[in-house]
């Protein structure tokens, strides 16, 4: 038996103290290299194979192979929001502690999972130990850590109070995902529905009818409207599939794109605001967004005229970013936040009114976190009770595509028995 076959790898990485440290080792492959250097108290972060042992590197040419492979690993490596969530909350939770951040940060990489996100929190790390600010070392990494995160963190600490902060930011983060799911829970139902029922209808116009139909042809008798119809929706499905996918598939990126371009963005989103009951459900939906994120950076610190400009990017309908920011300019120019909310009509009179009476008494972050809570519960809400409705009309709808085929079948067969018997 021969030896394995060893690699040199160079590597960079923190020790124990969190300092870089970097050098030159040899092992089986890059997993090993990793066990090896974790044994020594080193964490990894950048990872390159020189050559394997007893081979020579061709003139000029670098042996990257192995670090092409790292990079396509990482090309499709996520990280969730719940991760992000859960590690703002084990931070506030040690630093709240007396834990000092750069060990707080040491501590948390070692047991994060996602080898991304441990890469990241490794160089955060790093730029801590450096003397960075925390904001700082995590506006270095947008991918992951969004602008609204950033300012907070840079507000909690200029305050001095990042623990109380990274707390806030926790509990924003579990109600967005925890609205998000229950909204997704609430539509898997109904999307299933719909696509069991579109293919057994699909089924049965490339299966059955065309067997049936088949007989009606051989008769040579006139059929009625609706039959001719199944047949010719039947020989386009059977026939032409092949075609029909690629073109849905491009009519579906045709309208994607549209919807994301200058012109049609505003015309989608203001259909949007306007659709019957899913318009209004749009509309709940960015308001609890806009109030909570509004009342979380308003409490962190952050001043109003940037926390409106960055709620403004994140409420997610232009129609609306257009009315946040006419209210970003008129409180520049002395006036009040609900007066341009009020004026605009896009915003529902309960929440102006409940906005201006928070500003009116001090109390503007208390009542944007009570509109938040209560358009949550009303969005919960009317979910429940547009999934009620959708179930028994995806019943309907599935219903009546068989009732459709099943009559347009049994019509002429009914006619040819009549005509047989005569």
């Amino acid at each position: 038996m021969g030896c394995a076959l060893m690699a040199v790898f160079a590597y960079k990485g923190l020790d124990g103290r969190g300092k870089a440290v970097a050098g030159v080792r040899e092992a089986e492959g890059a997993k090993a290299l990793r066990v090896l250097l974790r044994k020594d108290g080193v964490f990894l972060t950048e990872l390159r194979e020189e050559a394997a042992r007893g081979q020579k590197k061709a003139p000029g040419v670098e042996a990257k192979g192995l670090q092409r492979e790292v990079d396509l690993a990482k090309y499709f490596e996520r990280i969730k929001v719940g991760e992000i969530a859960v590690f703002t909350r084990q931070l506030a939770t040690l630093l709240k502690a007396g834990i000092p951040l750069a060990e707080a940060m040491a501590a948390l990489a070692e047991q994060v999972e996602n080898p991304k996100f441990r890469r990241i929190l490794g160089d955060i790390r790093q730029q801590i130990n450096e003397g960075g600010s925390l904001a700082g070392a995590l506006g270095k990494h947008p991918e992951v850590f969004e602008t609204l995160y950033v300012n907070m963190v840079s507000a909690g600490e200029a305050a001095g109070n990042l623990d109380a902060v990274l707390t806030r930011l926790a509990d924003f983060q579990d109600a967005q995902i925890s609205l998000k799911n229950k909204v997704s829970a609430a539509m898997t139902y109904p999307v299933i529905m719909v696509v069991i029922g579109a293919g057994i209808i699909s089924l049965l116009m490339v299966t059955v009818v065309p067997n049936l139909t088949r007989i009606f042809a051989d008769t040579g008798q006139a059929l009625p409207w609706n039959t001719q119809l199944l047949i010719f929706m039947s020989s386009l499905v059977a026939d032409w599939w092949f075609l029909l996918l690629p073109a849905i598939g491009f009519g579906v990126f045709m309208f994607r794109r549209w919807k994301g371009s200058i012109g049609g963005k505003p015309s989608w989103d203001a259909f949007a605001l306007r659709m019957p009951v899913f318009g209004s459900l749009t509309r709940m939906i960015a308001v609890s967004r806009f109030s909570k994120t509004l009342g979380t950076m308003l409490q962190s610190g952050v001043p109003i005229l940037r926390a409106l400009e960055i709620v403004r990017a994140i409420v997610g309908n232009v129609v609306l970013e257009k009315v946040i920011e006419d209210a970003r300019v008129a409180i520049q120019e002395g006036e009040s936040l609900a007066a341009p909310l009020k004026k605009s009509k896009q915003f529902p009179p309960l929440v102006t009114h409940m906005i201006a009476v928070g500003e009116r008494s001090g109390q503007l972050e208390t009542m944007l976190e009570n509109v938040a809570m209560a358009y949550d519960r009303e969005v919960e809400l009317k979910v429940t009770k547009m999934t009620a409705l959708l179930e028994p009309m995806m019943i309907l709808f599935m219903g009546g595509g068989i009732g459709f085929i099943v009559w347009s079948i049994l019509g002429p067969i009914m006619e040819m028995n009549n005509w047989v018997g005569q």
